[in-house]
């Protein structure tokens, strides 16, 4: 019996290269995307792979296509949280609306989308939930600190939820944590700046200036999408699915520090389990 997966934020970088991999491999899947009509008929070729509308800002929408799902496949093996959205500006700088708006999708989404999904992988008594993170959910950046905040709350999110989804759901969660990806995703970001004014002269400039310029001397050549697919293709297939995995050497050694001690982060989960919950692995 095929397998299924749903991932969000499907419309192309990491979320469609996620969908068409596994989508070659046989997998039933439901992607999300704000592009429906151009990606049904760019892909129609893959009679396995669904686009569907999906603005995880919207809980019936999600709803909507979870209850799908449940209709049709009758299970959900693997929940990909990837929609979420990057931002360069100083906490100083920025309105209050658009900080709103980052926590709405990269984190309240992703709540959303679990929240929505869970009871499917529950009743089933298995699953693996997978969200993107980012070595900046580990490593705080300048300017970058709304975003990291972001994904930091993923982090803590995740982590809780892993000490105890394993032993009693049976569901792993997983942070996929890449670095620099050869997406649409920093013009995206660069692009707001410019369309939100630009860059105020005023003290930050400096500062932005410098990490900007930094930014893409260091990540001349990013990591691709596909490459990311094919980490998301092996963990998947992992006996033991680990809490966090970054998704590069670059990326490895940019956290390094982070996670030098515990690169998977399941010896932390484990102590916490034994610790708060008696269960020893």
């Amino acid at each position: 019996m095929s397998k299924t997966i749903l991932i969000t934020g499907a419309s192309a970088g990491i979320g469609l290269a996620t969908a068409l991999k596994f989508a070659q491999n046989g997998w039933i899947v439901y992607a999300g995307t704000r592009q429906l009509e151009r990606d049904q008929e760019q892909y129609a070729r893959y009679d396995n792979l669904h686009f569907r509308e999906m603005e995880v800002t919207d809980p019936d929408a999600i709803r909507t296509v979870v209850d799908e799902i449940k209709r049709e496949q009758k299970q959900l093996d693997v929940l990909f949280c990837n929609a979420g959205i990057g931002y360069l500006r100083a906490l100083g700088q920025a309105p209050m609306q658009e900080i709103e708006h980052i926590f709405d999708t990269n984190v309240f989404g992703v709540m959303h989308t679990i929240q929505a999904a869970l009871p499917m992988m529950q009743k089933a008594g298995h699953g693996h939930i997978i969200a993107t993170s980012s070595v900046g959910g580990l490593v705080g950046q300048p300017m970058n600190e709304i975003y990291c905040a972001s994904k930091f709350a993923i982090e803590g999110l995740f982590e809780s939820l892993a000490t105890y989804y394993k032993p009693f759901f049976n569901i792993d969660v997983t942070l996929l944590e890449p670095g620099a990806i050869a997406t649409n995703f920093t013009q995206s970001v660069l692009g707001h700046v410019a369309s939100t004014g630009g860059i105020p002269e005023d003290e930050y400039k400096p500062i932005i200036d410098q990490y900007t310029k930094s930014f893409l001397s260091r990540n001349a050549e990013p990591q691709s999408a596909d490459a990311v697919a094919e980490v998301m293709w092996e963990l998947v297939a992992m006996e033991e699915k680990p809490l966090r995995i970054r998704t590069s050497e670059r990326a490895e050694q940019f956290a390094h520090y982070k996670t030098q001690n515990d690169p998977t982060g399941l010896d932390g989960v484990r102590g916490i389990r034994k610790l708060q919950l008696g269960i020893e692995d």
